[in-house]
C-alpha cells in the first residue's frame, strides 16, 4: 500500500455476488468519476457538472431531528 491510497470501501458495497456503487457517476466524465453529495446538490470535482436535488420532496418516515439543514440565507454586503 502506498501513502496515497484511500479507503475505497465507502464508495462500494456488495449485494449478493455484485459490486454496487454507493455514489452517482458524472454524466459528462463517465462512470470512472464519482460525484460528491451535498445537502442540496450532486457535484463533480473533475469537470464541475452539478445536479440540483428537488425541493418540496416530502420525507417519508423520517424523524424531525434527522432532517438536513436548509442553506443559509445570503446577506447583502454594504
Amino acid at each position: 500500500m502506498t501513502k496515497s491510497s484511500k479507503n475505497m470501501s465507502k464508495y462500494y458495497k456488495i449485494e449478493g455476488n455484485k459490486l454496487v456503487r454507493t455514489n452517482r457517476a458524472c454524466n459528462k466524465c463517465g462512470p470512472s468519476v464519482f460525484m460528491a453529495e451535498h445537502y442540496d446538490r450532486w457535484a463533480c470535482g473533475s469537470c464541475g457538472y452539478t445536479i440540483f436535488k428537488r425541493k418540496g420532496k416530502k420525507a417519508t418516515s423520517e424523524a424531525p431531528s434527522s432532517r438536513k439543514r436548509s442553506p443559509r440565507k445570503r446577506q447583502k454586503s454594504t
